[in-house]
């Protein structure tokens, strides 16, 4: 449609033409592609968000800043969008296709501004689709583990440590309750330690004191019976001093009951959560009881530690040195927020990047190997097999792949030039090399170690050149829409 014919059908129209828009458009993804680049890598540098209310938060992650940020520009809230659906796919790539997109971009300008059709470009990605595969390197990875970040503030972030084993977020609730149980026994149960009341509004008559003595009594001693069964459970498999015994229950304890497992040397908690309750058993082993009846020794699971620690007013009790932790808890410590909140999202990308290795069952070689390797693959073997204007097109998507290396040697401090001629030349003596970002120069990613998730490789492949397909095609913006705000009745 037109700009006349939009006018005439809405006079209050706002019409962007197809030049202004195409460059609108490129002009929003170089922008949000210059400021997510000083991410990028091992060596990128970090952001600083202020709020409204002057609220600081320091990152470098680029899902974080993409959410945080005010962005006001359709097509930059339109790339955005797609970055934070990348991380909730594959969990990382958010600077990544960000970037991929505003290469891609940058690329096309060059060619748009000699005359050259946007669907020219557009057909270019299609070709590109041939990926080398020696690439991708295949490993088998066994076995699923449940992983849980806890934080506390306290001593450095140089002291956070994997837990092999949980960390609860309270305490006992008994004074003489021993504070550390060695080779214990876990009693995990959803049992009720407590006196209750009745479900239904009921009264009660006496005709004398003692009646009601006995009837106090006899509530009393269901309890009372029930504790004591857990006690002659602890008394049955405890044959040796060394050996400790733990109750973690779901329900509550009431004062009484906890006094009397206190005189036994028992340690017990209560109101533990319920992912607490199903990692004890992957932890500890056994299985949760749900009643009285239930109370065996093949029930309990075993620990080779259990103790309190106390940081201010706050209790935390660690369960380790368990038989077979298929649930461990990465205890994060740091001095302030900002330190603890950039080690979450730190160890949260790096949990998914384990997860991604172990549903892909490969990575590919990383420090900008896979792209040099892929762009050279695209120039030297895909071009032969096209013909005509689309290997422009072609052209343009191997240079928007060596701007992840380049990026790379220029956040590390490098000339970008120069490291990209390096590697080119390695490559074409046939060595698979990416970008060592302490030296500069080519190095080996399979000996060194650096890899890249398959997925979030794949993703961003597939992703970005659909979007930055449909920018360049955008030939007009059109502000026509109802206010339906200001509409009149």
């Amino acid at each position: 449609m037109s700009s006349g014919g939009v006018k005439a059908l809405n006079p209050n129209a706002e019409v962007m033409g197809r030049s202004a828009a195409l460059y609108m458009n490129i002009n929003a993804a170089k922008g949000l592609h210059d400021i997510m680049k000083t991410n990028l890598g091992p060596k990128g540098t970090i952001k600083m968000l202020v709020g409204g209310a002057g609220d600081i938060k320091l990152t470098k992650d680029g899902n974080v800043l993409l959410r945080e940020m005010q962005i006001q520009n359709p097509t930059a809230v339109m790339i955005a969008r797609t970055a934070v659906a990348q991380d909730d796919v594959t969990g990382d790539g958010t600077t990544s296709i960000v970037l991929m997109i505003g290469e891609l971009m940058k690329q096309s300008e060059r060619y748009l501004s000699e005359g050259l059709h946007p669907r020219v470009l557009v057909e270019a990605p299609a070709h590109a689709s041939v990926v080398p595969a020696h690439h991708t390197h295949t490993r088998t990875f066994v076995g699923h583990t449940q992983v849980e970040i806890m934080h506390m503030r306290h001593k450095l972030d140089t002291d956070t440590r994997l837990i092999r084993g949980l960390v609860l977020d309270h305490g006992s609730r008994h004074p003489d309750m021993p504070q550390r149980c060695d080779n214990a026994f876990i009693l995990s149960c959803n049992i009720s330690l407590e006196y209750e009341k009745s479900e239904v509004n009921s009264g009660f008559f006496y005709s004398s004191a003692d009646q009601r003595e006995k009837l106090v009594a006899a509530e009393r001693a269901y309890t009372d019976q029930r504790v004591q069964q857990v006690i002659d459970l602890k008394r049955k498999v405890c044959t040796s001093p060394d050996q400790t015994f733990v109750v973690i229950n779901q329900k509550g304890i009431d004062p009484l009951s906890l006094d009397m497992l206190a005189k036994e040397g028992i340690m017990a908690l209560r109101r533990a959560k319920k992912r607490n309750m199903e990692r004890l058993q992957l932890a500890c082993g056994g299985f949760t009881i749900n009643s009285v009846e239930e109370l065996l020794p093949e029930a309990l699971g075993h620990a080779g530690s259990v103790y309190e620690h106390t940081l201010g007013d706050d209790k935390y009790t660690f369960i380790e040195d368990v038989a077979n932790p298929h649930s461990c808890t990465i205890l994060i410590k740091g001095q302030n927020d900002h330190t603890i909140a950039q080690m979450k999202d730190a160890v949260r990308d790096g949990l998914r990047a384990v997860k991604n290795v172990v549903d892909d069952g490969a990575v590919i070689l990383g420090g900008g190997a896979f792209e040099v390797a892929a762009a050279l693959h695209l120039k030297n073997v895909t071009r032969k097999t096209i013909e005509g204007r689309v290997k422009l097109g072609l052209d343009a998507f191997a240079e928007a792949l060596l701007g992840f290396p380049k990026i790379l040697a220029e956040n590390s401090g490098y000339d970008a030039q120069e490291v990209i001629l390096k590697l080119q030349e390695e490559q074409e003596r046939g060595n698979i090399v990416g970008l060592d970002v302490s030296t500069g120069e080519p190095m080996e990613p399979a000996v060194a170690g650096v890899y890249d998730n398959y997925i979030v490789k794949r993703q961003i492949i597939q992703s970005a050149p659909v979007l930055s397909s449909q920018l360049l095609l955008v030939d007009e913006v059109l502000r026509a829409g109802m206010n339906m705000r200001n509409r009149t009745q």
